[in-house]
């Protein structure tokens, strides 16, 4: 049995969880907690250093959401974005993290020691569906900004706030990925992206079809575009899709 501390705090945080449903995906709701990403001017990430498990809330009898993973599906160090830090209790550390699975979205609670240092960028990419174009921010300024190619209507790009876990010089820059590709943390019901339904963003042999919506949800650039890109957007940037 639990000891009474713990009892109390977890009752106490699914309190204040089911307070603030729109927050509770992401930790917001936890008394206390350290706000540590904004996802915006800075965003914290960390790659993995155990398969620990993923927590609903930050106590160790809380339900499980996932299991961290060493590896991208491309075989890259995959990529945490951490949101928040509270201590527990017992003096436990716990980050609150974005967790790259189905369904998109999901958000839960590790202990500080199965994630390794924690990295800083200042950069945050939105892409915008509606006008199908992206911009590349860095400390809130525009740097960068393309026409793009989204999901047509049977296989949309979904919308969300995801992040970059991979960034790939592609073997075959004429091919059509183009020279370069990064891999986010959305997942689409079916994509061009090796993987199984991970959501690329990658130059182009159809430079004709950009803009428009001409993919299985990836996001497609002119290859002079997403050259640049590649030597300015960081892993580990935020990517709001709109």
């Amino acid at each position: 049995m639990p000891p009474r501390r713990w009892v109390l705090a977890l009752v106490l945080l699914v309190a204040l969880a089911l307070s603030a449903p729109a927050n509770a995906g992401t930790g917001a709701g936890v008394a206390g907690s350290e706000l540590l990403s904004d996802e915006r001017a800075s965003t914290y990430w960390a790659h993995p250093e155990a398969r620990a498990t993923v927590r609903q809330y930050p106590a160790p009898t809380s339900p499980r959401v996932a299991r961290l993973h060493f590896v991208t599906e491309d075989g890259f160090p995959e990529v945490y974005l951490v949101l928040r830090r509270w201590t527990d209790p017992d003096g436990l550390t716990w980050l609150n993290v974005r967790i790259p699975m189905r369904p998109n979205g999901r958000a839960g609670w590790v202990q500080e020691s199965a994630l390794g240092s924690l990295h800083v960028v200042r950069t945050r990419l939105v892409v915008d569906r509606g006008h199908e174009r992206a911009t590349l921010y860095r400390s809130g300024r525009r740097i960068w900004q393309a026409r793009i190619g989204v999901g047509k209507a049977s296989t949309p790009t979904p919308a969300g706030r995801f992040w970059i876990r991979e960034r790939i010089e592609v073997a075959d820059p004429e091919g059509p990925y183009g020279p370069w590709a990064f891999g986010t943390s959305a997942y689409s019901s079916l994509s061009d992206w090796p993987g199984g339904g991970v959501i690329g963003i990658h130059g182009t042999d159809q430079p004709g079809l950009i803009p428009g919506q001409p993919s299985h949800g990836c996001i497609r650039l002119e290859n002079d575009a997403i050259s640049r890109l590649a030597h300015i957007m960081p892993i580990g940037t935020p990517v709001r899709i709109r």
